[in-house]
């Protein structure tokens, strides 16, 4: 496979100095603790997840051998069985989140068993879309990766970085193809980016902020909207090119790097300029009716099997936005009123670790 030729810039950060920035740091692990010990209904949402938690100890790993759910209808044999097998990804994180918490051997051993068995049977296939599925795993190991056996860190670094690399040198990735500055790209850079921090690779780190400004620079526009919306003529996909762009100037950011949410393309282009063009319609001051000049034919087709909101027409539902303002309001934390009235303020686990990571 062709490899891209990556310039190794001299780095604002050394490798060394890469904490676990994509999942939690140390010191927000110690004030989740903390929330947990004083705050009683931090406590409360704790204690729920504790129990779920519990029950993976006794759970076997079910993982598959080639993650496939791109280009996939809903019901089809090969999607059904590799959903099934995501179920994996939540458990991998959970217990590895309650080994941060608790310090408890087991919790650490069952999230190693977990992550081995993927590394030993899974085989990456440069497709992002699947790929993106593996966010909680990789969020787990970056969680555990000081913790864990040398045999085991060796084993499933090797499965990270093997991922990485097949997203880089998938035909996917070549020039000329859709697939190379749609929303695919978005997912794709969010891979190799969250691994490249996890497991400390520099290479792929410069390879990520290389293509994330070309990406930038082509796939959005200055007036907000996006290459993905254009042709699929709905919010849906704005919102499934923007998430994992913000997801990983996230990383990015607590890494020390550059502000890729205010970063400004050669054309004026930005995250941030895509961000606020969804607002009005998050807001519902503004309405659209989605899918209806699609270009794409797996839309059509989505919509013929009667999968929900593919229907062209469809209205677009604000709460479809909430990916992108869970994101976006770590860098514009002006944007928490209206993630609170979409999402109906609830108490939740999730909310919890999201608000660990906010400035």
């Amino acid at each position: 496979m062709r490899k891209f030729v990556v310039t190794i810039a001299l780095a604002s950060l050394s490798i060394a100095s890469f904490g676990q920035i994509v999942s939690l740091t140390s010191a927000e692990t110690a004030k989740l603790k903390s929330a947990i010990k004083n705050d009683e209904e931090t406590k409360k949402l704790y204690q729920g997840f504790e129990k779920s938690t519990l029950k993976y100890l006794s759970e076997q790993p079910n993982p598959i051998d080639t993650i496939r759910t791109e280009g996939l209808l809903k019901g089809n044999p090969k999607k059904v069985k590799t959903q099934q097998a995501l179920a994996d990804m939540s458990k991998i994180f959970a217990l590895a989140l309650e080994y941060r918490i608790t310090s408890d051997q087991k919790y650490l051993n069952k999230s190693v068993e977990f992550l081995s068995a993927w590394a030993k049977n899974n085989k990456p296939n440069g497709d992002p879309i699947d790929d993106t599925n593996l966010d909680p795993a990789v969020e787990a190991y970056d969680l555990i990766k000081t913790d864990i056996p040398a045999a085991a860190k060796k084993e499933i670094e090797k499965w990270l970085s093997e991922t990485a690399w097949a997203e880089i040198n998938s035909k996917r990735m070549k020039a000329g193809r859709g697939t190379a500055i749609n929303n695919w790209n978005a997912h794709r850079l969010k891979v190799v980016g969250e691994i490249g921090y996890t497991i400390h690779n520099q290479e792929l780190i410069n390879w990520t902020i290389d293509n994330l400004k070309s990406h930038i620079n082509i796939n959005l526009y200055a007036d907000g909207t996006s290459l993905d919306f254009k042709e699929r003529d709905a919010m849906h996909y704005h919102i499934y090119d923007l998430e994992p762009m913000l997801k990983l100037a996230i990383i990015i950011d607590r890494a020390k790097g550059e502000n890729f949410y205010t970063y400004e393309s050669p054309k004026g282009s930005s995250i941030k300029k895509s961000v606020e063009w969804l607002i009005p319609y998050i807001k519902g001051e503004k309405q659209h009716e989605e899918y209806v000049n699609t270009t794409v034919k797996f839309d059509r087709d989505r919509a013929k099997n009667n999968e929900p909101g593919f229907a062209p027409g469809s209205m677009f539902k604000p709460g479809l936005a909430l990916p992108v303002l869970r994101f976006s309001v770590y860098f514009d934390p002006a944007q928490s009123d209206l993630l609170k009235q979409v999402s109906g303020n609830p108490s939740t686990w999730q909310k919890v670790l999201d608000e660990l990571k906010h400035k």
